[in-house]
């Protein structure tokens, strides 16, 4: 067997890690901008820090691929959460168990949000993990390779730095602080010198040919390449990434329902062509309330909040009269797309890729917004809107809908008390609708303040507590649909236009202006689909003064008699009565403190414990191995497994002999090693030279010799194994003691010992002729 090749002179492998190192630095620079500023700083420093020494330290302790990989993930987890999310550690360092869901998780989400996020991205969530890992592994990787390998096998390493710039740039933005020329100018002459010096073929003329070649190449490159992609911006990923459109980063539409009235109320919003008589151009549907608006739902199958992309056509399986529409925006703003009852068809021209449309709620939105002079057709399908006779007794439909979130409690005290008298579920609704439209009053805030804007708890609390219901659409939509769900009635809230019955009879085009907005609540039933019921009173119907209660008149006061004394108060006959005693302002400070404590000693413990389990696997394996050495097999078999215990003690205390050597030469060979440990002798510390020879000796009687050994000579020889076993741990220091411990080199020497039997390298003891003799004459 020829020897381990000597190991690499640790300067030269630091020389490697400074210059991979100061590449994936410039390589990483361009983070800093999608990241914001210095903000990517400490994640993108730390991960090169850290990668680079840990390959560092297990080049010097000559660790293996497993060691290094186990390694770099304890690494991850304990520096991750600093780095990348030190809003889940304790204190800003400790790692605690919200930290390693965390790191898991962008280890997994982190690109996708990096590539879909527009510049700054901040340190938000676990943004900040896909920088961390490209520093840490980057830095790992190349600078582990490059103390590995030898020779120019090791060149290999300048692969890395340039598969990390290609992944920066596609994560990173159109416009870099540093040139990408200077970047790939920088990179590539730098790899190229450092992986020539490597492989030993860097000489001076090669070097001059080698700069001149790169310089011609780069330049070519910087004059032609103007000339060949012209105006073309620099590609980034998140340019051609579209990504998942979330009406909820925009605010409710029904928000801005005074805004149409007092702002937009005599601008054309938007031009329709084709609208049918009776229909409403329905913007957004919401059916979602969280205590403050009413918004649409989070994204998921058949809700209000999934806009999905769809093509030119829409299969539409509801019944109704088919229509043709055209629309053209003017002052109209935002997301939200004008669209009429279920859209079939579409067809909006170059901005088609923009449309996202929600089958649910026939809604639609227009990714990159409306513009003036936007056009665009539909086509559509508008449902009949059936008579309460009709409906009958059909009960609600079974729908599963967002729970609503701070209902105040008069909505339902006053919901129950409205429809108490009504019977099917049509009626209920009716009823509801119907008090709002008969016992409200209509206002816009306009030279008053008996009304307010907004529609959120607290409004529609007031709107319904006070003596008198004042509001407009966006009041009594809402009010409404919070009666309606209370009442155990599907509804949801929409806002749309409703232009003059006048208007659309003609076949001119309707401008439809700030003014014509409405809000309405739809209800589900069985059979029927969403059937629209409106709750705003007319707008004439507004609240009169003089039909409001005059202050009473004064009324001369009256004397009023003395208030009777109070009883007497009786004490508690039992003990039972008395009120008991709340605990201490120190008693409570005492349990937080525990609290604390135990959190703390959780999330100290939990990785610990997590780290120190392979070692814990590795001490119990060995502890099994050396039972079942000392109690299974014959007598001949424990002797030779005592033998065995030393030779793995040895091997694991950095004193291994050589696989297919004897026992006397095995003795030798430990002899001669823990001769520069030895220390005074007596019967309790034994001399480590000494005993392994009486050991080997012992054994080769045992195993060829004739006859079977007696049980007390087993005896005997494990007891002597186990004080020699205790003098070569004591010959030797603390930190090899704790080395040999964790080392799981005894463990591959049975491997390998097992590999030379099998492959007739070495003569198995257990089939020697003295042995196979005696089993023979048994």
């Amino acid at each position: 067997m020829s020897p381990a090749p000597p190991a690499r002179p640790f300067a030269r492998a630091v020389v490697d890690a400074v210059v991979l190192v100061g590449v994936l630095a410039l390589v990483l620079y361009p983070l800093l901008d999608v990241y914001g500023g210095t903000v990517a700083l400490p994640a993108i420093a730390g991960g090169l820090l850290l990668g680079s020494g840990l390959a560092l330290v297990a080049a010097w302790r000559r660790w293996s691929a497993l060691g290094v990989v186990a390694s770099a993930v304890a690494v991850y987890v304990l520096a991750g959460g600093a780095l990348a999310a030190p809003t889940t550690t304790l204190a800003g360092v400790v790692p605690s168990a919200q930290t390693f869901v965390a790191l898991a998780r962008g280890a997994v989400t982190s690109w996708a949000q990096v590539v879909t996020l527009q510049p700054p991205l901040g340190r938000s969530g676990t943004v900040l993990v896909a920088a961390l890992l490209l520093a840490f592994v980057g830095s790992l990787g190349a600078v582990a390779t490059a103390t590995r390998l030898r020779g120019a096998a090791a060149s290999a390493a300048a692969v890395i730095p340039v598969a990390v710039l290609v992944v920066v740039i596609l994560l990173g933005t159109a416009n870099p602080t540093v040139p990408p020329l200077v970047t790939g100018l920088v990179t590539v002459v730098v790899l190229l010198g450092w992986a020539a010096w490597r492989a030993g073929t860097l000489r001076a003329r090669r070097f001059v040919a080698a700069g001149a070649l790169v310089a011609v190449a780069l330049g070519a490159g910087a004059a032609g390449a103007p000339a060949v992609v012209a105006d073309e911006p620099r590609f980034v990923l998140r340019d051609v990434l579209t990504p998942p459109f979330d009406p909820r980063d925009y605010a409710s539409p029904l928000s801005a329902y005074r805004k149409y009235l007092k702002q937009l109320d005599e601008k054309t919003l938007f031009t329709v062509s084709g609208l049918p008589q009776g229909a409403r151009v329905r913007p957004a549907t919401l059916d979602h309330f969280d205590g403050v608006v009413w918004n649409v739902a989070a994204g998921g199958a058949e809700s209000s909040g999934e806009f999905r992309r769809v093509g030119g056509e829409n299969p539409v399986s509801v019944p109704g009269a088919p229509a043709h529409v055209e629309f053209t925006i003017d002052a109209l703003t935002g997301v939200w797309l004008p669209t009429v009852g279920l859209a079939s068809g579409f067809d909006l021209g170059s901005r088609a890729s923009q449309l996202r449309y929600n089958d649910a709620t026939g809604a639609a939105v227009m990714t990159g917004g409306l513009s003036a002079g936007m056009r665009y057709e539909l086509d559509v399908v508008v449902p009949r809107v059936p008579e309460d006779a009709e409906v009958g007794t059909a009960e609600p439909a079974d729908l599963q809908q967002p729970s609503m979130q701070a209902v105040p409690d008069v909505v339902g005290t006053t919901a129950a008390d409205v429809a108490r008298d009504a019977g099917q579920a049509v009626e209920v609704a009716r009823a509801l609708s119907q008090f709002l439209i008969d016992d409200g009053f209509y206002s816009d805030g306009e030279g008053d303040q008996l009304s307010l804007s907004g529609h959120g708890s607290d409004r529609i609390a007031t709107l319904l507590g006070d003596q008198m219901m004042i509001g407009n659409g966006e009041q009594y939509a809402s009010a409404l649909a919070l009666m309606a769900r209370e009442m155990g009635l599907p509804a949801r809230v929409v806002l749309g236009f409703v232009p003059a019955e006048e208007d659309v009879a003609s076949d001119e085009p309707v401008a439809v202006t700030g003014d014509d907005v409405e809000a309405w609540v739809e209800i589900a039933f069985q059979g029927h689909g969403w059937v629209p019921f409106d709750a705003t009173p007319p707008r004439e119907q507004t609240p009169d003064n003089k039909d409001q209660e005059t202050e009473p008149e004064d009324e001369p006061q009256v004397v009023q008699p003395p208030p009777p004394p109070p009883d007497s108060v009786t004490p508690p006959d039992v003990d039972t009565e008395q009120p008991a005693p709340e605990p201490g302002d120190e008693e409570a400070g005492s349990s937080a403190l525990w609290r604390t404590v135990a959190v703390v000693a959780a999330s100290v413990l939990l990785p610990l414990l997590v780290l120190a389990s392979p070692f814990l696997v590795i001490a119990a394996i060995k502890a099994r191995r050396r039972r079942r050495r000392r109690r299974r097999g014959d007598a001949v078999t424990r002797v030779a497994g005592g033998w065995a215990e030393v030779l793995d003690t040895a091997t694991d205390l950095r004193h291994p002999v050589p696989a297919l050597a004897t026992r006397n030469e095995s003795a030798r060979a430990l002899a001669a090693a823990f001769a520069a440990h030895a220390q005074p002798t007596s019967r309790r510390h034994p001399d480590v030279a000494g005993q392994v020879t009486t050991l080997a000796r012992s054994a080769d009687r045992a195993v060829f010799g004739p006859g079977e050994p007696a049980p007390e000579h087993v005896q005997t020889y494990w007891a002597e194994v186990d004080r020699t076993v205790a003098a070569m741990w004591r010959a030797v220091g603390w930190r090899r003691r704790v080395r040999a411990r964790l080392s799981i080199a005894s463990l591959r020497r049975g491997g390998r010992v097992r590999r030379a039997h099998r492959a007739g390298l070495a003569p198995e003891p257990a089939v020697t002729p003295a042995r196979r003799a005696r089993e023979e004459n048994r």
